[in-house]
């Protein structure tokens, strides 16, 4: 339980970024002792860290007002038996992941990311509603950022067509980004299911973004990448997918508009190019 209320702890830390966390968590692993100060943790923070805010927070996070800030909100932490054990394979995972809606899906050997393009084009939303149901009838869970684009129309096609989804936010689960998902983000919450390593409160960071990227890469089983420019954060969820062994699908697209340019590059670079359901099915465990 000692444990468990650190690792609360270092998820909800300001001041500091998730390496100096996992150096302090795996200085507290090998001393076996979970009540440092911090002043017996100042020789661990890096020079990046905004050390007035570290030391009044982590004096601030007392056991007490933990359970106070996280009263109503619902989470699992790394030791949890429902955190998921692909998620841990992942180099410096989330301490902590708070939920709201159906908390077992996180369970589900079978989930497939689907990521792409914010000004997704028809197009793109073609591929979508042409392979994610398909898909979800097979008992496929996907997943993705809840962004507007590939991610909500992926989302949405997922439950139209009676499946099941999870969206990965980089903010607290209090707040919707952007507005115009709210419609899909209202109904996971209900009846699909809506993670965050940022307890409520926690406002919208460029620099979250790619840590959401890396959670939705870690829970995936493959991960389909759907009209990706060249610099897209979809690319860095395709590498982090790569990088832990798993397969990576990419849909071709006009070599000339410029908004597929990504996912032909990740085509080049050894990622197979899907032009029908089978080539996504044939790379999967038990296929049929």
């Amino acid at each position: 339980m000692e444990r468990e209320w650190f690792l609360l702890k270092l998820a909800l830390l300001q001041g500091a970024g998730i390496i100096t966390k996992w150096r302090i968590l795996e200085y507290a692993q090998k001393h076996q002792y979970f009540n440092f100060t911090a002043k017996e943790v100042q020789p661990l923070l890096s020079r990046k860290c905004d050390s007035f805010v570290f030391y009044n927070d982590w004096n601030f996070l007392t056991q007490e007002v933990l359970q106070q800030k996280l009263n109503g909100q619902k989470y699992v932490t790394l030791d949890s038996p429902l955190y998921p054990k692909r998620l841990k394979e992942i180099y410096q995972p989330p301490f902590a992941l708070f939920y709201e809606g159906n908390i077992l899906l996180l369970q589900q050997e079978k989930i497939i990311g689907f990521v792409g393009s914010r000004n997704v084009s028809p197009y793109g939303k073609e591929i979508v509603k042409k392979f994610v149901p398909p898909l979800t009838n097979r008992g496929y869970t996907i997943a993705s950022g809840l962004a507007k684009g590939v991610d909500s129309c992926s989302h949405l096609t997922a439950m139209q067509s009676f499946g099941q989804t999870i969206g990965v936010v980089g903010c607290g689960l209090d707040i919707c980004y952007p507005k115009e998902v709210f419609t899909i983000y209202w109904e996971m919450l209900k009846n699909q299911l809506v993670i965050s390593e940022y307890p409520y409160g926690t406002p919208v960071r460029k620099y979250h973004f790619p840590m959401r990227n890396r959670i939705i890469a870690g829970i995936s089983q493959a991960v389909c990448v759907v009209e990706a420019k060249a610099k897209s954060g979809s690319l860095t969820t395709a590498q982090l997918a790569l990088d832990t062994g798993k397969e990576v699908f990419a849909f071709p697209g006009d070599i000339l508009n410029g908004r597929s340019t990504g996912c032909l590059q990740l085509i080049q670079d050894g990622a197979k190019c899907v032009i029908s359901l089978k080539d996504i099915l044939e790379e999967l465990p038990n296929f049929e």
